[in-house]
């Protein structure tokens, strides 16, 4: 998958089960770019169907389907799209492209989430989207910049857009793999 309209390119590569509750698809690309679950999400795919945590007091004109009630499997097989939109703070716009690959029904899902690959660091949260990003790497790039000394001291430090830390987001992903593991019932003896 990667973030839209964001250069250098942010990639990720992930496999996961088609089982995956939305809300744990979710957690999952937190995990996966580096983002800090700080803000409402949706994922998107066909004609106006949308998946997330419904809010009642929402007044974007429509409710999503509760995204802790679906899984990745539903929007394949009620879509039947192989293009998921994640969109990621609605303030900023974050718009993860997810393409599906493969999927198989009845794989075991040990081990799973699993990150494969991952190109670009995710850009800082709250950094105003796309566009916003673009000016804090322009300022940031430039000591003469009139934002440089602010941006610097606002963002992580020595921030490079082409380092990814890629064992940092491999054992956040791997954590929820272990999170989500199925307990085993025991038995007390008598």
């Amino acid at each position: 998958m990667t973030l839209k309209d964001v250069k250098p390119a942010v990639m990720r590569c992930l496999v996961v089960p088609i089982t995956l509750r939305l809300d744990r698809l979710h957690l999952t690309l937190q995990a996966a770019f580096g983002w800090t679950d700080s803000h409402l999400f949706e994922f998107l795919a066909g004609e106006g169907w949308h998946w997330g945590i419904p809010d009642p007091d929402n007044d974007f004109g429509h409710q999503p389907i509760d995204a802790r009630k679906a899984r990745l499997s539903d929007i394949v097989h009620e879509t039947g799209a192989k293009t998921i939109h994640y969109l990621y703070d609605f303030g900023d716009s974050w718009d993860h492209v997810i393409k599906l690959e493969k999927w198989f029904d009845n794989t075991p899902t040990d081990g799973l989430p699993l990150l494969l690959d991952a190109a670009g660091r995710c850009p800082p949260e709250d950094v105003g989207g796309a566009p916003g990003y673009a000016d804090y790497l322009d300022a940031i790039g430039d000591p003469t910049h009139p934002e440089h000394e602010n941006m610097c001291l606002w963002g992580p430090q020595r921030f490079d857009p082409n380092v990814v830390d890629r064992a940092a987001l491999e054992v956040a992903v791997n954590a929820l793999s272990e999170t989500w593991k199925p307990r085993r019932r025991t038995t007390r003896s008598k």
